[in-house]
């Protein structure tokens, strides 16, 4: 073999070089490209993983709302901001802004309605707002678990997108940053009821 690459010419050897370096360069560029890939699937998977979770929540607070609503007459308000975020996230695209915004009107709304219940110890013993109570509790932490997946997918996609030289192929290939879920404005501060009717 040495014999061999002693007696090509020059020029023969630089091509042989260049065609080394490219073979390199094209396996590298397809792990990439399968890597991003990979990472993209991961996120698409995960939003699916809170879209499903947000639909449960959707699908229970209905049946809360109507068994709290005889009771609380007073905050048809928060009854209304409920079924109006439920409208929009349903007309929303999958994993677009608009689908967060409406599920975190939600959850807002819901914060509300949870705390206007606690003021409130007839819906508290009542077995069905209790029951109700206990699966939309499991399902908020089957969501906050979600959320944190789905931010973990999206960092690791947004990182490979933008690291040098996988930034070269993600802009050939297409591939964009994708946006976290983030905590809605004010969530830090608990939600203020007034039940006083006025």
């Amino acid at each position: 073999m040495h014999e061999t690459l002693n007696s090509l010419s020059r020029s023969a050897k630089i091509w042989l070089a260049l065609g080394i370096v490219v073979l390199i360069l094209g396996v590298w560029s397809i792990g990439k490209y399968n890597t991003l890939v990979g990472l993209d699937e991961q996120v698409k998977t995960s939003q699916g993983d809170i879209e499903s979770d947000l639909q449960r929540r959707f699908d229970l607070i209905p049946n809360l709302v109507e068994s709290v609503k005889g009771t609380l007459k007073q905050e048809q308000e928060v009854f209304g901001k409920i079924a109006d975020a439920r409208s929009r996230y349903a007309g929303a695209q999958a994993g677009s802004p608009e689908k967060i915004a409406a599920a975190n009107e939600v959850q807002s709304a819901l914060a509300r309605l949870l705390v206007i219940m606690e003021n409130y110890p007839e819906l508290k013993s009542a077995e069905t707002v209790q029951s109700l109570m206990s699966q939309l509790e499991g399902t908020e932490n089957r969501i906050s678990v979600s959320r944190k997946r789905f931010n973990e997918s999206v960092n690791a996609l947004n990182v490979a997108i933008r690291d040098f030289p996988g930034n070269i192929i993600a802009s050939l290939f297409g591939f964009e940053k994708k946006e976290r879920f983030e905590a809605v404005e004010g969530a830090q501060k608990a939600p203020k009821v007034d039940l006083e009717v006025k």
